[in-house]
């Protein structure tokens, strides 16, 4: 089964793809290496999941905003390669958790957005090397941030 027919079957609904917010690239391609740059939760209405997991958002809901963030992704690679068919595979996934100081969950926080790519790449290829980390408010108070570095085909 390809990548797109995978997430077809999932039957999952994609934001647009954002746009920058000052200056940088959403996504740039060296070598057969996409790298994407930090997106945040967008939601379907192009609002935006914000709040510190561990005070003003749960557990559960800062692992949905992770999801959004991976479902943002993959609307940044549609919109620039036109197909998931286009990845290879994950390679590295940095988290970011928008989290309040006593949360020490960040990994099972940015699951969501791992899982996600798990069921539309596949384990083999859905899963690569990560780091999982709380950091003090991110941009515009949103929940989660991920950044994603894909292997081409």
């Amino acid at each position: 089964m390809t990548h797109e027919q995978r997430f077809s079957s999932l039957q999952l609904q994609l934001p647009q793809a954002p746009k920058p917010v000052a200056v940088y690239r959403p996504l740039v391609v060296c070598q057969q290496l996409a790298y994407v740059s930090g997106h945040g939760p967008v939601c379907l209405d192009g609002s935006l999941i914000q709040g510190r997991v561990g005070a003003e958002l749960t557990l559960e809901e800062g692992y949905a905003a992770a999801r959004q963030v991976g479902l943002a992704i993959l609307s940044t690679l549609k919109a620039y390669f036109g197909s998931l068919d286009k990845i290879a595979r994950v390679v590295k996934v940095l988290g970011m958790v928008n989290s309040a100081p006593e949360f020490y969950e960040h990994p099972k926080v940015i699951n969501g957005c791992s899982e996600l790519f798990a069921q539309v790449f596949g384990e083999e290829h859905g899963i690569g090397a990560r780091s999982a980390v709380g950091m003090g408010p991110l941009p515009g108070n949103i929940a989660v941030e991920i950044e994603v570095i894909f292997e081409l085909v």
